[in-house]
């Protein structure tokens, strides 16, 4: 039996693609073994938010040839996508495929040679449609993690990632509720609700109030006890949005709003949609949604 292994930088979004793409492996009769041992296939799945992102997607390609020169090297994710050749150029890789067309791999990874190099990285801002890739498990987690929603329209002034995921592309709302009753099925009582911009769920599908419609739909399902979402934009917190919120009783009361950056004049730099003020006007109303809320957010330092 053939050894694929996984070595998996960046968010959430990205391990739940991993983890659907080892399910595609061992569907085709692969054995999944830990990114320290040796195989016969490496799979990169990478991040291109830093600088060391990259930095470290190189470092592993590296080391996997070094490991096994008659390994198959294919090199998935944002790094991949923004930097097909460069990737490419890295001695030892075989296959760069980017942030689409991630349910090719195994066939592809089956007819390849070591002594082959294939671009597989279309223009990702053609993309419209969302790739469904779903998952049957989630291996040593006690959540499971849904992917919802692709793409980003923001074009913060700091942010690559439009460049890397291409315009927003929304899961069918069928298929969420499939996946998450079977993540229930298979034992798990909470789900995360992930994306690249999961706020924008449904405006490319034409659904009114797409995430809501959506998040009552999950909040329906039987044997499942608590719904978190990954990071949000504060500008989805509107009044309507907190009073249809609040009734859906398994929502956690915890959201990571980003924030970026405490000061107006660099917030208008980064292309933010959003003042000091206005984010600490929706911090106070989503309290007197949820007195005792968690709050956490994101800060970054040394721009520009």
């Amino acid at each position: 039996m053939k050894k694929v292994t996984f070595h998996t930088l960046g968010c959430k979004v990205n391990q739940y693609e991993t983890q659907a793409m080892s399910e595609l492996f061992q569907e085709a009769g692969y054995y999944i073994v830990g990114d320290t041992e040796l195989a016969d296939v490496y799979i990169i799945n990478t991040c291109t938010v830093t600088n060391i992102g990259d930095k470290k997607s190189r470092q592993f390609i590296r080391r996997v040839k070094r490991n096994n020169p008659d390994a198959i090297v294919a090199v998935v994710g944002c790094y991949a996508q923004t930097a097909p050749k460069e990737v490419l150029d890295v001695e030892g890789v075989n296959i760069v495929i980017g942030t689409n067309d991630r349910k090719k791999i195994v066939s592809l990874v089956e007819d390849c040679s070591i002594d082959e190099k294939i671009n597989m990285v279309d223009d990702i801002m053609k993309v419209k449609e969302f790739e469904e890739m779903s998952i049957k498990e989630v291996k040593e987690k006690t959540r499971g993690v849904l992917k919802i929603q692709e793409g980003c329209n923001q074009y913060c002034s700091y942010c690559i990632i439009p460049y890397a995921r291409g315009p927003i592309r929304s899961r069918q709302q069928t298929e969420i509720i499939k996946e998450v009753k079977n993540l229930v099925a298979n034992g798990f009582k909470e789900v995360v609700l992930t994306g690249i911009h999961v706020a924008s769920y449904g405006k490319d599908l034409n659904i009114k109030n797409g995430l809501m419609a959506t998040l009552q739909e999950v909040n329906d399902i039987d044997g499942l006890e608590r719904i978190r979402l990954s990071s949000l934009e504060p500008t989805l917190f509107t009044d309507d949005f907190l009073s249809e919120l609040k009734q859906l009783d398994k929502i956690c009361e915890h959201f990571h709003l980003s924030l970026q950056s405490g000061c107006d004049k660099i917030l208008k730099k980064m292309n933010r949609k959003y003042t000091t003020e206005k984010y600490r006007n929706i911090a106070n109303k989503i309290r007197s949604f949820y007195p005792d809320v968690a709050l956490t957010t994101d800060i970054i330092v040394g721009f520009p």
